[in-house]
């Protein structure tokens, strides 16, 4: 837990709250000052960088500024194998090259990279938080550089402690009963907290007996596929189909998570999107804005189960890497069961995809066989 002290002449401000802060000036696009013990850097997002900011970070840098890259991107532009955050250097900060090394599809590696410091890496998981593109511009400053300026500064041990800050911090805000179609015994339970600056939402279908293995799913939210019955994934059908199934078999628990696009966000899940309709794989599309196979963290799912009293789950999941996750946060689990969605022309590769290259629990055959016309 991080805990709650005075720093930087803002009395009771906790450094909780200073990475919130953070992240609304990262996100706006406007410079956040970063600290590592005495060492200070600016940092901005490398996509909402513009012109008159990047005049004025230049003048600071003093051919000292680099842009940081995820190692997702950096094996796109042909770094093979990287598995850590490099850096270019910038000797002048110029927004066509950094445009051309963060965001432009076929661009390759045009200089050296060089190992990204503690800053740097802070820097990256600032953007992630933000849910911009993990990419940033990074100043090296002294404190008397920017003296009298109006900047957010966040240390970079807060930062990287957040997340962890934020499952730990979580607590009930409201519930109330929520008559859903097929399932009209049902309870929605909201949490203040998570990933980001974004309520969860636990779904309570039925009467489960905590007392045994309850049934649980956690679901990343997909606005296009959950509200709006997107053809290119198989959400929405997993969504409705478990509380259908927990409605018809005593009751279980569905975690609704606010990390859509595998915690990408929004925005990059549509660029991926376009990306897709251009012929890329999903998790090829999300390399090449700088994402890793998953972004997403399930470690605050399972502190909202033990808030609501679970102590041992039937895992509803395809996916292992959320079976391994509620195990490491101390519950059992005592079962998995897949959750079938209907296979079309338009999500049948991201499902294969999903199996082949992220290891989820896919049977394609037994989804095809569901798919086929009833005689």
């Amino acid at each position: 837990m991080l805990e709650s002290r005075t720093l930087f002449g803002r009395p009771g401000e906790t450094l909780l709250v200073k990475v919130e802060r953070a992240i609304s000036e990262f996100r706006a696009g406007r410079p956040v000052l970063l600290r590592a013990g005495a060492q200070l850097a600016l940092a901005l997002s490398a996509e909402l960088a513009d012109v008159e900011l990047v005049r004025n970070l230049d003048a600071l840098a003093a051919g000292n500024g680099h842009l940081v890259l995820s190692p997702a991107r950096l094996r796109r532009l042909g770094a093979k194998g990287r598995t850590e955050a490099g850096i270019f250097a910038l000797p002048t900060i110029d927004l066509e090259r950094v445009a051309d090394l963060a965001l432009k599809l076929e661009s390759r590696m045009d200089a050296p990279v060089a190992p990204a410091s503690a800053l740097d890496t802070a820097a990256l998981e600032l953007a992630r938080l933000s849910l911009v593109l993990p990419a940033a511009l990074v100043v090296p400053v002294t404190a008397e550089a920017v003296a009298g300026e109006s900047l957010v500064e966040a240390d970079i041990e807060a930062v990287n402690a957040y997340r962890a800050a934020q499952a730990a911090s979580l607590r009930i805000v409201g519930r109330a009963p929520v008559p859903l179609e097929g399932a009209p015994e049902t309870e929605f339970v909201v949490f203040r907290g998570g990933e980001g600056l974004r309520d969860q939402v636990a779904i309570i279908v039925g009467k489960p007996d905590l007392d045994t293995a309850v049934p649980v799913r956690l679901h990343s939210a997909c606005l296009t596929g959950d509200l709006f019955g997107s053809l290119k994934c198989d959400c929405g059908d997993q969504l409705r189909e478990t509380v259908q199934w927990m409605a018809e078999n005593g009751g279980g628990i569905l975690l609704y998570l606010d990390q859509e696009g595998r915690g990408n966000g929004i925005s990059n899940k549509m660029r991926a999107y376009k990306l897709q309709s251009q012929g890329w794989d999903t998790y090829d599309a999300d390399e090449v804005l700088g994402f890793d196979l998953d972004q997403r963290h399930f470690d605050f799912a399972a502190t909202m189960l033990k808030q609501l009293g679970v102590t041992s789950v039937v895992a509803l999941t395809n996916n292992p890497q959320k079976i391994g996750a509620i195990e490491a946060a101390g519950l059992e689990v005592a079962a998995s069961q897949r959750v079938l969605g209907r296979p079309n022309a338009h999500n049948v590769r991201y499902l294969a995809s999903k199996r082949d290259r992220a290891g989820h629990l896919i049977d394609m055959d037994a989804l095809m066989a569901r798919a086929a016309p009833k005689d």
